[in-house]
Formats: C-alpha cells, structure tokens, sequence
C-alpha cells in the first residue's frame, strides 16, 4: 500500500517533467540591466548581456535633401524668369543656328568651286596634252630626216648639173616631207628649238636646266662661261611643256 501510494504522487510530478521538455522555450528578450548589475563593478559588467542596438548612415538622406532643394531653386528661377527672357535666350538660340548653318553653305559653295576650278585645269591639261606620247614617238622619225638631209654636201646641190638632178629631187621631197610633218605638229602645239641659234640680242643662247642638256663642256676664249655652243640634238616643246630636251655643248672657260 505504502509503494502504490508513492508512485501515484510521482505520476503527476513526472508528466509535468515530460510536458515541459516537449513546450518549446522561446528566446530570451533582451532587458536592461537592473540596479543590482549597474552596481556590479566595471570588470563584471562585460559578463552581463547588454541590450542591441542598429546604427543607420544619414549620407544618403542628406544627398536627397540636397537634390531636392537644387530642384526646387530650378523650379524657382524658371519661375521667375519673364516670357521676354525666354523669348530673347530662343532667338539668341536661333542666331547660332543661323550663322552655323550659313558658315556651312559658304564652305559648301567654296569646296564646291574649288572643285570646278580643278576639275576644269584637269579637262585642259589633258586636252592640251594628249598627244605628248605620240609626239614623242614621231620625234625620232624627225631626226632622221635631219640626218638624212646633212648626208648630202651642200656643194653638189648648188650647181643645177644633170648628174645630180635626181640627188636634188630626192633632197627636196625629204625636205618638203619634213616640212609638212613639223606644220601637222605645230598645229597641235609641237614645237621645235635650236640652241645653237642666236638670239634676239644676237648673243649665244644661255644654257638652261629646263630646256637643255649639256653633254660636254669646252673652253672658248670667244664665248662666256655658260654659252651654248653646239647643238647635238634639237629640242621640243608641247603647248609651252619640254616633251625632249636639247643635247648640248656648254663653254666652261674657269
């Protein structure tokens, strides 16, 4: 009786243990500290529990109180600002505009007559020379007769002897056939010029780099330095452009 007693006492004592293990505990809340532990010396205080805390930056509401006063002074001065000051900043506004764009069809018109001028220049030059290759090309044939003409001495074309009749006729159809063929090229702008000639002054023509070729130079007591003396091939020209320098002989005194 005694034992059945004792354990009808334990029963409740040890559903109230089971109870409590399965009743799930919540987290503690975190509390000041009271007066007992504010009386605690400084070295136990680490070893209480102090209350969280969370910290917030004020940057950014600073930037948006900025941003938004600077918006409201813009609002402020377009507010202020008179119908006759829009007015007056739009045609300022449209006077660039205007100038840009008239600077811009100067330009255009100028680069556009540039173009004409260059394109015409182009147009006359190749129509002026044209025909420089084939010029050149004839300029042999034309040496040819000069050397055919100087194969024959002067003295047996003098005399009007029957002997020498036929060496006549040849020499004159060479000389009209070169003579026609000079004309036919003058007529295009092909001109031939001998150094050796005199000129106007009747002085020795000068040498000249552009014209002239030297191929030897001498000492002549008669002439000065830089005088052309012998001509050994003619020169040409095509409308005022050397197609063929003449090759010569300069005087060289010093």
């Amino acid at each position: 009786m005694f034992q059945r007693t004792i354990l009808r006492q334990g029963q409740p004592a040890a559903r109230f243990a089971l109870s409590s293990r399965s009743i799930p505990t919540a987290p503690l809340a975190v509390r000041r500290p009271s007066r007992l532990q504010s009386r605690l010396p400084q070295s136990f205080r680490p070893l209480i529990r102090q209350p969280a805390y969370r910290f917030y930056s004020t940057e950014k509401a600073a930037e948006s109180e900025g941003k938004k006063e600077e918006a409201k002074e813009g609002e402020a001065a377009a507010a202020e600002q008179s119908p006759e000051d829009a007015l007056r900043k739009e045609l300022e506004d449209k006077k660039k505009e205007v100038t840009d764009l008239k600077d811009k069809y100067v330009r255009s018109v100028a680069d556009f007559m540039n173009l004409q001028e260059r394109t015409k220049r182009d147009m006359e030059s190749a129509r002026s020379f044209a025909i420089q290759k084939f010029a050149i090309d004839l300029l042999e044939s034309i040496d040819n007769f000069d050397r055919a003409l100087l194969a024959v001495p002067a003295e047996k074309l003098s005399g009007a002897e029957a002997e020498n009749k036929d060496l006549l006729d040849l020499v004159t159809g060479l000389q009209m056939t070169q003579n026609v063929l000079m004309n036919s090229l003058k007529r295009h702008g092909v001109e031939r010029f001998d150094p050796s000639e005199a000129g106007e002054d009747g002085k020795p023509q000068k040498f000249d780099p552009n014209l002239h070729e030297a191929t030897f130079m001498v000492k002549s007591e008669n002439m000065e330095d830089g005088d052309v003396m012998y001509t050994q091939s003619k020169g040409f020209t095509l409308n005022g452009r050397t197609i063929r320098a003449a090759k010569v002989g300069v005087v060289r005194n010093s």
